[in-house]
């Protein structure tokens, strides 16, 4: 029989899929008649307790990973090639492989892992990009397919998370860019769907306030190189046009320098320029990029040992990487007086 889906469950029980995730994972939330009456009706489904993780245990020697992202996209984001680079380097030891497909959407993403799942093809899998209101982690734990998600931190033992401390990062940032005058600075942030951007957008803003930087503003774009060049020409041309750019990361940064630039700005003479997650095209720029180096290697190792233990039936918890560090190159300085 094929495992129902949590939505299919939530249905049939007439509750949200919140519910059926508290109730098939003994999470407070629901009332006992409701979370008896939702597992009844799971298990009349064809759910069963632990969805087999032990079987897949046994049976399995790989971890996957969907990809919500264009093949085409994901070979020109340097974030992946250090994520995988740590990723296989914890594997390397042993003998489990590494699955890995791309999607074109959530839903499909999804049913890849499903059907992994029914297929028993991987033990585990890694959660990437997560959103705001991401239903993966309880769709996940419903099937119990083992996994753990790369953000966060989620705050939930089904479905542990490894993450990096962008809140204490992105205060820093603006407290460097601040001491010698900058006041404007507009950061350049990725899709406002993903977890990960309001987690920075909520720590920009706070920094700000708390520095006093009454016109410090977030625009999004999409983390790719036309995405940040595009975004940076429409700020710097506008009636207000900032004295700092912050960028999401190193791609969008790249391509709002050369856009900068294009318009005659001069770098950092008239705007600084930061990145986030310093990769090489940091330090191959004129002038090279001031960034934010991330432990992304170590990040994607962290993510397997979790998720071992997770398979393995171990306690498996939220995990903070390393502390990130700046890296002041030449395109960050203070502000001209005009």
């Amino acid at each position: 029989m094929k495992r129902p889906t949590i939505r299919e469950i939530a249905a049939h029980a007439g509750v949200s899929q919140g519910a059926v995730s508290y109730a098939l994972n003994g999470r407070r939330g629901v009332s006992e008649a409701t979370r008896n009456r939702v597992v009844e009706i799971a298990r009349q489904l064809g759910w069963t307790p632990g969805g087999g993780t032990h079987r897949h245990v046994r049976r399995s020697r790989a971890l996957g990973m969907v990809v919500n992202r264009s093949a085409t996209g994901l070979a020109g984001e340097p974030f992946f090639g250090a994520l995988m680079s740590g990723i296989q380097r914890e594997l390397a030891p042993g003998s489990v492989s590494l699955l890995m497909q791309t999607a074109p959407n959530s839903s499909a993403e999804l049913e890849i892992h499903r059907r992994w799942h029914r297929e028993q093809a991987v033990g585990g899998v890694f959660l990437l990009d997560l959103r705001i209101g991401d239903t993966r982690p309880d769709e996940l734990a419903a099937i119990g397919l083992p996994a753990v998600a790369l953000g966060g931190p989620l705050d939930r033992l089904d479905v542990p998370s490894v993450w990096m401390n962008d809140r204490q990062t992105m205060r820093g940032v603006l407290e460097y860019l601040a001491a010698p005058g900058h006041r404007s600075v507009v950061r350049v942030a990725g899709p406002e769907t993903f977890l990960q951007t309001r987690t920075r957008t909520d720590a920009f803003a706070a920094a700000a306030c708390h520095l006093g930087l009454a016109d410090a503003r977030t625009v999004h774009a999409d983390y790719s190189e036309e995405g940040g060049a595009d975004t940076a020409r429409r700020v710097l041309k506008s009636k207000r046009p900032p004295t700092a750019l912050v960028f999401d990361n190193d791609v969008m940064a790249v391509g709002g320098l050369v856009a900068a630039q294009g318009l005659g700005l001069r770098v950092p003479a008239d705007l600084s320029i930061v990145a986030w997650d310093d990769s090489v095209l940091c330090r191959l720029v004129r002038p090279a990029l001031s960034a934010v180096q991330r432990p992304i290697a170590e990040f994607g190792a962290l993510a397997v040992s979790v998720l071992r233990r997770k398979i393995d039936g171990e306690k498996a918890v939220d995990t903070c990487a390393s502390t990130p560090v700046f890296a002041v190159r030449g395109s960050t300085g203070p502000v001209r007086r005009r």
